[in-house]
């Protein structure tokens, strides 16, 4: 089994920053995809960002792309997302999840361990 914990949410207003973390523990797959999504009140949990293994592989949403960035550290077994000109409509709580296969995947139903989520809040 995988845990996988959040860190770095918070209130910020819109134009300014944030990094979220998510450390991985426990029986960690080698090889495997990481990835960002986020879900606001009424909404459903919709896919940010993902990263291979090596991290030469990234891939975005269009909302947030030129915004954010995801990066890992392989020896911490964290991953990162970089989060610039925040907007009021990037508010939601943002989990991370990780998939035990080397190709990315979009849908939330293709990530096979979740983090309990962090909230982000973006003021006007």
């Amino acid at each position: 089994q995988v845990q996988l914990a959040e860190s770095g949410g918070g209130l910020v207003q819109a134009g300014g920053s944030l990094r979220l973390s998510c450390a991985a523990s426990g029986r960690i797959f080698s090889n495997y995809v990481s990835g960002w999504f986020r879900q606001a009140p009424g909404t459903a949990r919709e896919f940010v960002a993902a990263i291979n293994w090596s991290g030469f592989n990234t891939v975005y949403a269009d909302s947030v792309k030129g915004r954010f960035t995801i990066s890992r550290d392989n020896a911490k077994n964290t991953v990162y997302l970089q989060m610039n000109s925040l907007k009021p409509e990037d508010t939601a709580v943002y989990y991370c999840a990780s998939r035990e296969r080397s190709s990315i995947g979009y849908g939330a139903n293709e990530y096979d361990y979740w983090g309990q989520g962090t909230q982000v809040t973006v003021s006007s």
